[in-house]
């Protein structure tokens, strides 16, 4: 069962990105974020058809760009698909997305930590972002080192310690 997030707006998933034209006649490299990369024709951004994978990119067609030009207007572009559109996760997995939403628990003193906000990747691994109750957001890495218990209800993190 997919985590409860308290935002009841339909949720979207990133799946991949458009990231560069590959030659002249409108293919696109497409960044994918799933393991499953047949997700990304389901996206609701393009009518999008993979080709074959080239390097860590997948190369694909998108009805109507049959250009470099009209790749480069739509370079960066998020794909995204409905939560609902991925497969229920195995009991004692989850999906990162699903974190945002929970609340994070101090480790050590069992006191509230925060709401998790955010989870970021700037290509070192991945950060939660915990708002606390009071005073600004902080990251922490998501590893089992900060991180040691994902449920469905909370996330236990041992927040890193700062220097006086």
């Amino acid at each position: 069962m997919p985590f409860q997030n308290q935002d009841q707006s339909p949720k979207r998933i990133v799946v991949g990105k458009v990231a560069a034209a590959h030659g002249v006649k409108g293919l696109v490299k497409i960044l994918a974020y799933a393991e499953d990369i047949s997700l990304i024709e389901k996206s609701s951004e393009f009518d999008i058809h993979l080709k074959n994978p080239s390097g860590k990119y997948i190369l694909a067609e998108i009805e109507g760009v049959n250009s470099r030009e009209d790749v480069e207007k739509i370079k960066g572009t998020e794909l995204t698909i409905p939560r609902d559109a991925l497969p229920e996760p195995e009991d004692g997995e989850y999906y990162i997305e699903d974190l945002v939403g929970l609340k994070a628990i101090n480790a050590k003193s069992g006191k509230d930590a925060g709401v998790i906000i955010a989870v970021h990747n700037f290509g070192a691994g991945d950060l939660l972002e915990i708002k606390p109750k009071s005073g600004e957001t902080y990251l922490i890495p998501f590893n089992d080192g900060h991180v040691p218990e994902v449920n469905e209800d909370s996330v236990r993190v041992i927040p890193l310690e700062l220097p006086d």
